[in-house]
């Protein structure tokens, strides 16, 4: 049987060690910074730290779209990530393509 120092740090490392990895899973499952994106009449909405691969359906089609995030982000003219239109690399932005949905990718 095991000293009750001994059951102690070894509980401590294994919470700390569990701590350690849920804060690395929960980070790498989301992308840093934010989709943006206007219609015609110049209404913008921001979405912070979209998650990776799960389909976004924007409000409304969009007019502009930005990816300030640090991931690309696939866009697509139909709602539910439906008719893939193109990808968006991180700082870049597209006009006039009337997107419904993104998707970060990676």
């Amino acid at each position: 049987m095991l000293a009750p120092a001994r059951l102690g740090k070894a509980a401590l490392t294994l919470a700390a060690a569990a701590v350690l990895a849920a804060g690395l899973t929960t980070d790498a499952h989301a992308a840093s910074g934010q989709i943006r994106y206007w219609n015609f009449a110049q209404n913008e909405v921001d979405i912070a730290n979209p998650p990776d691969n799960v389909c976004i359906n924007l409000q409304f089609h969009a007019w502009l779209l930005a990816n300030d995030t640090d991931k690309t982000l696939s866009y697509f003219f139909g709602a539910d990530c439906t008719n893939f239109t193109g990808n968006l690399d991180p700082g870049r932005a597209v006009a006039n393509q009337s997107p419904l949905s993104v998707r970060i990718i990676g």
